[in-house]
């Protein structure tokens, strides 16, 4: 087998990771010895053991620890160097004498970057860089766009009729919103969440839809969850504030932060933080005692479009429908339906994946990547 196809085995136990290892990057390790694969491990959750440390502890329980020492360790990302929550995987490596690393691209948080490799290389170890590193960048582009811009990675989302159009105007919440995808595109919607740390609506949209932001169609954490309201209009009693299934932060402006915290003092699930624009916005949910390293944006048009006209979007997720604005709703509900446009995303945005039979298609932003 080559060096490239341990590393696909490496992102493979490292996809397992998405949800829990965050803020941490995603990580998997592969340990090989003449040919055959002794041991691996991928980081299962953020404060637990690092994927090195349990690629060497699966090698030990089988029964192969001393061959530790005449093996590779396969990893996608330079191992740390540092005392975080857990001790550096550079040393252990170092310890057990393993001689040779394969590693996918380095680490771009400040107290690793380089020093893991430089710490295996003074120990005598060879190591092998850049092993698949665009698609090892590309897996981790959370991280990386965390650690870059000091911001989530933005990921935008709707669905939209097949005439281009978000929603009907509707006059109030007295009617629901319509459903224009299938059960398939919403379990898919909520393996995102799941996946992701945060998401977030504008003001219209928690009060007309009242949404609750959770996962429920799939097995996951439920991401932290955010709403803009500057001028304080969004009612005690909607879901996002007193369900008590997650944590929510209302976004408000300076001049209502302190009415917003009173209002809201007996409900200590809910966070309450100013903000001035979309880039403060984005700075506090990354600062702690967030630190959301992603965050879907899954409000209504102005606020995706305002993501979109700041540039401050990484990815977009967008379902079409087969019907109509006019199909949305029944006559007698909703006669004569004036649709809600959609977004436009910039010309320079590349579509590069999606899943035609929900309708979906993929799109990425094409500038300020990290990766």
């Amino acid at each position: 087998m080559t060096e490239e196809t341990y590393m696909k085995r490496c992102l493979e136990l490292a996809a397992l990771g998405a949800g829990s290892a965050s803020p941490n990057p995603m990580v998997g390790c592969v340990i090989v010895h003449e040919g055959r694969v002794i041991g691996e491990g991928w980081h299962r959750r953020y404060g637990g053991p690092h994927a090195e440390v349990n690629a060497v502890a699966d090698a030990e329980a089988n029964g192969y620890g001393d061959l530790l020492s005449e093996s590779t360790l396969y990893v996608n990302l330079e191992p740390c160097s540092h005392w975080g929550k857990t001790p550096p995987c550079a040393d252990l490596i170092v310890e057990k004498r393993i001689p040779r690393v394969a590693v996918g691209c380095i680490d771009a948080y400040c107290e690793v970057s380089g020093r893991g490799v430089a710490r295996m290389r003074e120990a005598g170890i060879e190591v092998t860089m850049g092993v698949l590193e665009r698609e090892c960048l590309h897996f981790n582009r959370r991280f990386f766009t965390a650690q870059t811009f000091g911001r989530p990675y933005v990921i935008l989302k709707w669905a939209q009729t097949s005439d281009g159009s978000l929603d009907a105007v509707r006059p109030s919440a007295d009617l629901p919103a319509a459903w224009m995808t299938g059960e398939a595109a919403r379990v898919l919607v909520h393996r995102w969440r799941a996946e992701e740390d945060a998401i977030l609506v504008g003001t219209r949209t928690a009060e007309l839809d009242d949404p609750s932001l959770t996962v429920r169609a799939w097995e996951g954490r439920n991401p932290l969850r955010a709403t803009i309201d500057r001028r304080l209009v969004l009612p005690r009693g909607l879901r996002l504030f007193g369900d008590g299934r997650a944590r929510t932060v209302l976004f408000t402006s300076p001049e209502r932060k302190a009415e917003a915290e009173a209002v809201f003092s007996d409900r200590p699930e809910v966070a309450v933080e100013a903000f001035g624009d979309l880039s403060e916005l984005l700075r506090t949910l990354r600062q702690k005692p967030y630190e959301v390293q992603s965050l879907i944006v899954e409000g209504g048009r102005q606020v995706l479009e305002s993501f979109i006209e700041a540039g401050l979007w990484d990815e977009a997720r967008v379902f079409t429908s087969g019907l109509s604005v006019r199909e949305l709703y029944p006559a007698d509900r909703l006669p004569n339906p004036v649709g809600v446009p959609a977004p436009v995303l910039p010309v320079s945005a590349r579509e590069v994946g999606g899943i035609p039979a929900v309708g979906l298609k993929i799109f990425e932003r094409a500038c300020n990547s990290p990766v």
